[in-house]
């Protein structure tokens, strides 16, 4: 019913034939080629963030699905995985990452699951967020927005203001109403 590996056989013996183990040797050799399927599926290590230098001025839209640190200055939009902002860095455009790390100068719109403006982050524009972390010495100019999907820039995102202002605006009327 199962047969017995040949690994764990000992060795021939001095009266046996030579041939054998060669011929154990030979079969070995066709499990050989799916071993390369296997290593090719093997998950990939991750690759470093790529860094923009201080030096580097890049006018125009950055899109990665990997990390970027950013030292230098863009002028235009930026998504990517993991942004991390440099206390050199100024960025004018909409960010959509999924960690926001602002050490630097952010001018425009921040949305993020995870942001975080340490003590040297200067942020003038709105914050979308899923949870957000502000230290004390940040400087932050705009609004800040809680929402379960802050990376969608649909139309779903605004309903939440406008919905806020309607039920504002109903409220009033029905003030308006009792009082008169």
């Amino acid at each position: 019913m199962f047969s017995k590996s040949r690994i764990n056989e000992p060795g021939p013996k001095q009266g046996e034939d030579v041939k054998k183990p060669e011929a154990a040797a030979a079969k070995p050799a066709m499990p050989k080629s799916p071993a390369p399927d296997f290593a090719a599926s093997a998950p990939k290590p991750k690759p470093p963030a790529s860094v923009l230098s201080s030096d580097l001025t890049i006018t125009g839209n950055l899109k990665t699905t990997g990390d970027i640190q950013i030292e230098g200055t863009v002028e235009g939009d930026i998504r990517a995985h993991l942004l991390t902002v440099g206390e050199t860095a100024m960025i004018r455009g909409e960010v959509i990452a999924d960690d926001v790390v602002v050490n630097g100068r952010i001018v425009g719109c921040v949305r993020g699951l995870k942001v975080r403006l340490t003590s040297t982050a200067k942020v003038e524009g709105d914050i979308i967020h899923k949870t957000i972390a502000i230290e004390s010495g940040a400087h932050f100019e705009g609004s800040v927005q809680r929402a379960d999907d802050p990376l969608a820039t649909g139309k779903a995102a605004p309903a939440a203001p406008a919905a806020a202002q309607s039920s504002a605006a109903v409220s009033k009327a029905t003030a308006a109403a009792k009082g008169e």
